[in-house]
């Protein structure tokens, strides 16, 4: 009699405890999505289909969008211009016994320091200004040596560039030596800046370069300009290039490998390589029915005709036990500051009632037992 009784209590106290809320490590889907039938609810609900999946990709992108703009593959001549603010330094070559540039017993005159004005104009002693912004140095040696011959008929000129600011561009930050780089020639790549600043810095997770032209942005992930020859574009005078870490990130919860803020370590991220990077779902933990990918959009995004989202927040739900929803899974993109949500089972909540049971009757046993 006894022992009935103590196993009885033991039940009891299961049922008990089974009444109440048992411990888990993440929400059960219908938890989640309780209110989704409901027309006044604050979100939607979407699962990711093969037969939605081709229009899903046409909506909107939140957060920072991964598809940076970049240049298009352009090779310029090895050639330099002369630009505005250059110095251009002159020497002049003069044999006559009587020149007008050089002194008694000298054969050349030196010119240094010949800044271009706006105008692309420079002054030259007895033939006043001439036009050189946007010749070549080879061009502009032999203009100036056609207009001295009328007074120095015989002169030769040789003349070498510093390069100003209109052809310098900027290693600004994210570099190992960054500063302000003469470009040797037109064909002065983002690659060779990159090599004449000493690499990208090391640390920089994900790193990614944005050159600033003209008020512009474009970015290009460092790995992706690295991999691809044609993302090698020609830099143009006064553009500034920065590193900087790529910071899209999404959010892991649930049932999954791990919970943690997880950084964009490519371009683009589906829904099936997110839980990759999360070492995959809990085997005794997580449904694999109930995968949720949790996004905020902004007002104007809504749509009425299906083309975007109905509600400004939504929940998309993707079906692991479902080859066709895998392969739509596997096309779905992870937006960043997504929330991607592992669920739990509700199997795991009946294993925890059994073994609650088990301990109880182990209980009772070690009781009737004494």
């Amino acid at each position: 009699m006894r022992r009935k009784l103590n196993t009885l209590i033991a039940l009891c106290l299961v049922l008990v405890l089974a009444a109440c809320t048992l411990p888990r490590g993440a929400a059960i889907q219908s938890e989640v999505i309780s209110s989704r039938d409901d027309a006044t609810a604050a979100y939607s609900v979407v699962p990711v289909k093969s037969a939605n999946i081709a229009q899903l990709r046409t909506w909107p992108v939140t957060g920072r969008a991964g598809n940076y703009r970049w240049f298009s593959d352009t090779r310029g001549p090895k050639s330099n211009i002369i630009r505005p603010g250059d110095l251009i330094d002159l020497i002049v070559w003069d044999n006559q016994d009587s020149s007008l540039l050089t002194s008694q017993g000298d054969s050349n005159v030196t010119l240094s320091g010949l800044r271009v004005s706006p105008t692309g104009k420079i002054f030259v002693p007895y033939i006043d200004e001439i036009q050189v912004g946007g010749s070549t140095p080879e061009s502009a040696r032999a203009l100036i040596k056609e207009r001295l011959e009328v007074v120095v008929p015989d002169a030769q000129v040789q003349l070498s560039l510093q390069a100003g600011p209109d052809n310098s561009v900027s290693a600004v930050r994210g570099f190992a030596r960054p500063g302000t780089y003469p470009m040797p020639n037109r064909d002065f790549s983002i690659l060779n800046l990159i090599s004449v600043a000493g690499g990208i810095t090391e640390g920089l997770k994900n790193p990614l370069v944005r050159v600033i032209r003209d008020s512009r942005s474009y970015e290009i992930r460092a790995d992706t300009l690295f991999e691809r020859p044609s993302a090698n574009v020609v830099l143009r005078g006064g553009d500034s290039v920065i590193v900087k870490e790529d910071g899209r990130y999404f959010v892991a919860l649930g049932a999954t490998g791990s919970e943690a803020v997880v950084p964009f370590d490519q371009e683009h991220i589906t829904a099936i390589e997110a839980l990759a990077l999360l070492g995959g779902l809990n085997d005794t933990r997580a449904n694999p029915k109930g995968i949720l990918i949790l996004r905020d959009y902004p007002e104007k995004a809504l749509r009425s005709d299906g083309s975007g989202p109905s509600k400004t927040q939504v929940v998309f739900s993707v079906d692991l036990t479902s080859a066709e929803d895998i392969f739509a899974a596997r096309k779905f993109q992870i937006n960043p500051n997504d929330l991607v949500m592992a669920t739990e089972s509700p199997v795991g909540s009946v294993r925890t009632v059994f073994g609650l049971i088990g301990s109880a009757v182990g209980v009772s046993n070690a009781v009737n037992g004494g």
